[in-house]
């Protein structure tokens, strides 16, 4: 039975959990411009802590895991923690979120310890828009990545896009032509507003103007969402590959919200864009019982409100950036 159900009657099945808050990569809509002052080693929870509150959270309900960052793969020996969730009793999938210049290393080591779903972030084709997206010269490593993990039996890869107005919005057909044919599931993203990051109303590209550019040169079949998914997904006629829309902006899907996060200091946020958070890691070094452990992420769930604030009002909120809090 499900025990992490919040008071709008929505049963939470999927567990985000941030490795590191460092990252490889200096993305102006991730991460403030200036950079941020990394958390220190005994700040960050260890593998045994992640294991432990993750096997709690399994307990509650929870069947889907994914490890985000920062940029998971900076984190040392990261095989070794995959293969210990993947053991718990209930999982279903193991998925990360990466960026991919470090995954042609480690795609097969991966796969062996058992993750089972990768989304793998790239903004664009144009190696000098890369650079000036992320402030690193990696878009080869990056394509590398991405071919490796076709290889080791990722499929689909899940490319995540964010759309940027008046930045890489004239790319959207060009990365479909380039995925079409390949077991890869494109994903583009609503730009949205976190802490020091520039946002603006105006760089936001909605999804029915993704949708309209696309669909003058592909013919896109809807396909049957599951519960909780975040993604508007289509078909492309008589290609492989897919394509979604997430719409965080414009049409907000939080009545059907299912995931819950794990910061990498160790608190529970209920909510992306809500500023209370649940800290465990205290607690945690102090001795709590497993029992506990649970009763302090079910208040944490209890606490999730039934929607975030329109857009404009976001970018208001003195919340912690994307890379604090994990993508």
């Amino acid at each position: 039975m499900n025990k992490l159900v919040d008071t709008f009657g929505r049963k939470h099945t999927y567990l985000r959990i941030s490795v590191t808050d460092r990252c490889n990569l200096r993305c102006s809509y991730c991460m403030p411009p200036e950079g941020l002052n990394w958390k220190e080693k005994s700040e960050i929870l260890t593998y045994e802590e992640i294991i432990r509150i993750a096997r709690v959270f399994v307990d509650l309900g929870i069947t889907k895991i994914r490890l985000t960052g920062g940029e998971p793969l900076v984190r040392k020996d990261l095989h070794v923690l995959i293969e210990h969730l993947s053991q718990l009793k209930g999982i279903k999938t193991i998925a990360m979120t990466t960026n991919a210049v470090l995954l042609s290393q480690q795609a097969a080591a991966l796969k062996a310890a058992g993750l089972t779903a990768l989304n793998i972030s790239l903004d664009t084709l144009q190696k000098t828009r890369f650079t000036e997206i992320t402030k690193r010269d990696d878009y080869d490593n990056v394509i590398r990545g991405i071919e490796v993990a076709l290889e080791s039996g990722f499929a689909p890869v899940k490319l995540n896009v964010v759309v940027i107005k008046g930045f890489n919005d004239d790319e959207l057909i060009d990365i479909v032509n380039w995925a079409k044919d390949k077991p890869i599931n494109v994903r583009f993203i609503e730009y949205m507003p976190f802490k020091d990051n520039h946002w603006q109303p105006e760089g936001v590209f909605p999804y029915a103007e993704m949708r309209s550019q696309i669909e003058q040169q592909f013919t896109l079949v809807p396909l049957e969402a599951e519960h909780g998914a975040v993604a508007k997904d289509f078909a492309i006629q008589r290609h492989v590959g897919t394509v979604s829309f997430v719409t965080s902006m414009t049409e907000s899907f939080c009545h059907t919200c299912n995931r819950l996060r794990l910061t990498a200091d160790g608190s529970v946020k209920s909510c992306l864009f809500y500023l209370p958070e649940v800290n465990l890691r205290d607690v945690l070094r102090r001795g709590i019982t497993d029992e506990d452990l649970a009763l302090m992420i079910q208040s944490a769930v209890l606490m999730k409100p039934e929607a975030h604030p329109p857009m404009e009002e976001l970018a208001t909120v003195a919340n912690r950036s994307m890379i604090e809090i994990g993508g």
